[in-house]
């Protein structure tokens, strides 16, 4: 005689499977309802791709989209510290000149004290994990607000600068491994090599997700919705990967130039490491609650002041790495090494990609794709013969939209009861 068991029966709650029509009109919901992430920075990004590449075919060559890798990376890695920054609801504005700091000491310990890159590169994130403590052990014990601290070590960074160039001089470096980073690629073999482990992993992480959930009675995505992540990922990469992979020399026969550029891999490591750490990590969490509330996180047990010691010292971190990659691209570091319009446009990064300057909201992956669209601004509008100062406004006003769909979002996830 056969039996059957109800939910109610075995203990486990009875889940609803939502399909992916349910999935899709749950989206759309919350977007309506004001979350709407990184969407903004999304369409704008191919809208301004579709206009600079019908405008310049050379926007869309494969010379072209190379270069834009190695002009955003920079800003990219300053603006991924500076979204944890952000998230608090504070600010950072010594991170460009700090990322110049953290370059000068890896350039003098390489051009002037013989090191190896193996104890150069160390030393300059050791450099930035100092700073990002002190920075913060200002902002959380002594209660300076942290516009006044930044401020302050943006004026001071400058100087240090300054003293650690002897006054203005310019440091050359032939490392080749620091040469490397930011304007070597890997090989054709290695680049669909990294494609396949990317693809894999992913879903891996998918399907492995959807176990997890199963076996403790919650709701998972459709298996449809997550072969469109997995199918969309896999396209990207793919198109991206064949077109890096195409000859892009003026002169082939004298040195080849193909493969996927050396910072791309760099990115994504860090990219993945960050988004685990907000999204499944009890710091993460943590993070989370004292940027949406502060004393309810204090009340809840949360360390708050270590946490918000903790984000400057993640985003100085990142600014070091940055600083890396900004004397490699130049091959030499000088006394504006970090300055410039870097700062301006990592914070720009962070915001036009969707993470709120209110704090509480905001991932990893925003200062990818507000770094994306500054360099695409950028790179598009120098190809068609704008100014400089063309560039900054169109920048400016884009930064200022984003800004205030930010705020106007906030306001309508209020009105609606949404968090």
């Amino acid at each position: 005689m056969s039996t059957t068991t109800t939910p109610a029966e075995t203990g486990k709650p009875e889940v609803a499977k939502p399909t992916a029509a349910s999935h899709l009109n749950a989206y759309w919901r919350r977007v309506r309802g004001g979350d709407i992430g990184s969407l903004p920075a999304i369409l704008g990004l191919i809208v301004l791709c579709l206009i600079f590449g019908s405008a310049r075919e050379t926007f869309v060559s494969a010379l072209n989209f190379a270069n834009l890798f190695s002009q955003s990376a920079q800003v990219i890695f300053i603006a991924m510290g500076l979204v944890f920054v952000l998230l608090l609801g504070e600010i950072d504005l010594s991170a460009g000149f700090a990322s110049g700091v953290c370059g000068a000491i890896m350039a003098i310990l390489l051009a002037d004290h013989g090191w190896p890159w193996w104890g150069a590169i160390p030393a300059a994130m050791l450099t930035g994990v100092v700073i990002g403590f002190m920075l913060g052990l200002l902002v959380a014990k002594l209660g300076i607000p942290s516009f006044v601290v930044t401020l302050a070590a943006f004026l001071g960074f400058q100087g240090v600068l300054l003293r650690l160039l002897g006054g203005g001089k310019n440091i050359s470096i032939n490392n080749s491994f620091v040469l490397k980073l930011a304007n070597s690629n890997l090989s054709v073999t290695m680049s669909w090599i990294m494609v396949i482990v990317a693809v894999l992993g992913y879903a891996a992480v998918q399907f492995n997700q959807i176990r997890s959930r199963a076996s403790r009675g919650l709701v998972t995505d459709p298996l449809g919705i997550v072969l469109m992540r997995i199918g969309g990922l896999a396209v990207l990469l793919v198109v991206a990967t064949a077109v890096l992979t195409h000859e892009r020399s003026i002169n082939p026969a004298i040195n080849s130039v193909r493969g996927v550029p050396i910072v791309a891999p760099i990115i994504a490591v860090f990219l993945i490491i960050w988004t685990f750490v907000l999204g499944r990590t009890r710091y993460g969490r943590h993070v989370y609650a004292v940027g949406g509330n502060s004393e309810a996180a204090r009340r809840a047990g949360i360390p708050v002041d270590r946490i918000r010691i903790s984000v400057f010292v993640i985003g100085s971190f990142m600014a070091s790495i940055g600083g890396i990659l900004i004397v490699s691209r130049a091959n030499s570091v000088d006394p504006n090494t970090g300055g410039s319009n870097i700062l301006l446009y990592s914070v720009g990064a962070a915001v036009i990609g969707g993470t709120s300057l209110f704090g509480g909201k905001g991932k990893v992956i925003n200062a990818v794709i507000g770094g994306a669209v500054i360099a695409v601004i950028d790179n598009g509008m120098t190809l068609m013969g704008y100014a400089a100062g063309t560039k900054y406004i169109v920048t400016g006003l884009i930064l200022l939209v984003a800004a205030s769909v930010d705020a106007l979002s906030r306001r309508r996830a209020a009105s609606s009861g949404a968090r």
